[in-house]
């Protein structure tokens, strides 16, 4: 497989958060989820305003396992790749002003949803942390599990 299937694409796209897996120096998971910003070709980016547990393990070791579900089919999805931590510098500041306007877009939805009876929502508005790092996830593999128990792997070229 070249590149990820467009089908997981979006729902990779549909998803505000997904469940990020690490593991520290003494084998010990963590799991946390995490917003997502956005695809690019062959990366997600993800946002991390605790930065806490998640980020110190990734530090160690930079690699991610990430996991959620189609609430349709029932099908399990994860994702696995290496990580790049981007916490300054020129991509940061970028990446700053696309949060800032998903963040709008979501705040907006919310809002709208709960308008029309659509949703649910104690907080409407999705606020901006003033910390924050962004965690760029290489794709290696997807793996997809169906809701009969098949699970079928397949891996990513890796292009940059």
């Amino acid at each position: 497989m070249k590149r990820i299937d467009e089908k997981i694409m979006d729902l990779i796209r549909k998803r505000e958060f997904v469940n990020v897996a690490t593991c520290d120096h003494a084998n010990r998971p963590n799991a946390a989820p995490k917003f997502v910003l956005k695809l690019d070709r062959n990366y997600i980016y993800l946002v991390d305003h605790t930065i806490g547990r998640t980020w110190r393990n990734l530090k160690i070791n930079p690699r991610a396992s990430l996991s959620f579900i189609d609430t349709n089919t029932l099908n399990g999805y994860q994702i696995n790749g290496s990580v790049e931590i981007i916490e300054k510098g020129l991509e940061y500041k970028k990446i700053h002003d696309e949060l800032l306007n998903k963040q709008i877009s979501l705040t907006a939805k919310h809002i709208i949803e709960e308008v029309r009876g659509e949703g649910r929502h104690d907080n409407f508005e999705v606020a901006l942390p003033e910390r924050f790092v962004i965690f760029k996830v290489m794709l290696e593999e997807v793996v997809e599990i169906f809701s009969k128990g098949k699970v079928v792997r397949n891996k990513i070229s890796k292009t940059r």
